[in-house]
């Protein structure tokens, strides 16, 4: 028996996910082509700026709905978990009758239709070799119309972040193979059933606001911790590499990217009281923190000494920074561009 029925899980994210914003027919299809458009653009820029070359070919640019997105999601989630779920239940097979996987698929569902309603573009890497760039349609214009910003220059600003992704994807042929090994390393680590029982109380912990209390925490071996510590550096450079891509070449490209990145700050930055509890519920604060601490890794380095030997970074897994690193990028200058 499956841990997790996957197909339910798809359904439940349709059906749970957040409602979009009112537009026409007409709207939506301007919506969409321009974003492909904006996307073929926003390649030449973040090429220019980088000084990174594509060399592999992917899937291309998808202008998506949330449904669609938490359905590619639930394909990489699959990915991931199968191989955890199948390790739990050999050890202990009366798992699953205790679970119930389509209690397992409500769960990852509802996550999945949470999360469809907040996220704006990815570049799924699980799925393709090297990848797909995923826009989300409907999110892209409910935040551009809650911040009140020029919805071409916010497109453009949104592509510009993801097509940094795709350009790091697309010009090291090594990060995609390394990135999922290590995924496939820290699965392997793995005591599931231990992991499990753990979990409760971490939850409690998340809505005692217990700080930096998450079920990823939790849920970790020691020498998962270690292999998260990899991950951590690897997902920290790319999105902080992508911050300061999307926010340099803006000024000459985006009039107004100083107001949307002020206001995307400020959106970014507020949050309910619910919101907070399912960020740090779900690890999602650390994923804002790799946004900040990233950009500033990457600011650094590049004010130090330029792009080009910024760009050292990418040469081989060895040159990626040690988690010690990020909050001393001048030891990884030292140590890889001195």
């Amino acid at each position: 028996m499956a841990l997790v029925d996957w197909d339910l899980a798809v359904s439940t994210a349709a059906r749970l996910g957040p409602t979009g914003p009112t537009v026409s027919l007409g709207e939506a299809t301007s919506v969409v082509a321009q974003l492909r458009m904006l996307a073929a653009e926003a390649e030449g820029h973040v090429a220019a700026y980088t000084g990174l070359t594509p060399v592999l070919e992917d899937g291309g640019v998808k202008v998506v709905d949330r449904p669609t997105w938490a359905a590619v999601n639930v394909a990489g989630l699959k990915a991931v978990i199968n191989p955890l779920a199948d390790k739990l239940l050999r050890k202990t097979p009366q798992v699953a009758g205790a679970l119930g996987s389509k209690i397992a698929g409500v769960q990852a569902g509802a996550l999945l239709a949470y999360l469809s309603g907040k996220v704006l573009g990815q570049y799924d890497v699980f799925e393709r070799n090297p990848g797909q760039l995923l826009l989300v349609a409907p999110n892209i214009v409910a935040v551009e119309r809650k911040l009140k910003v020029d919805p071409h220059d916010f497109r453009l600003w949104v592509c510009l972040h993801e097509m940094t992704h795709r350009t790091q994807f697309t010009a090291v042929p090594w990060l995609r193979e390394h990135f999922l090994g290590e995924v496939r390393a820290y699965i392997d680590a793995a005591e599931p059933s231990g992991q499990l029982m753990r979990a409760a109380g971490r939850i409690m912990d998340v809505a005692r606001g217990q700080e930096g209390a998450s079920l990823l925490d939790v849920m970790q071996t020691p020498e998962q911790k270690v292999i998260l510590d990899r991950l951590t550096c690897i997902l920290t450079v790319l999105e902080g590499h992508a911050e300061y891509v999307m926010d340099g070449v803006g000024p000459d490209v985006i009039a107004s990217v100083a107001q949307i990145r002020a206001s995307f700050d400020r959106r970014r930055n507020a949050a309910t009281p619910v919101e907070q509890y399912l960020r740090r519920l779900f690890g999602m604060d650390i994923k804002l923190k790799q946004y900040a601490q990233g950009r500033k890794f990457v600011s650094h380095i590049i004010g130090e000494v330029g792009m080009e030997r910024f760009n050292k970074v990418f040469t081989s897994p060895e040159t990626l920074p040690l988690i010690g690193e990020l909050s001393d990028p001048g030891a990884w200058i030292t140590r890889v561009a001195p």
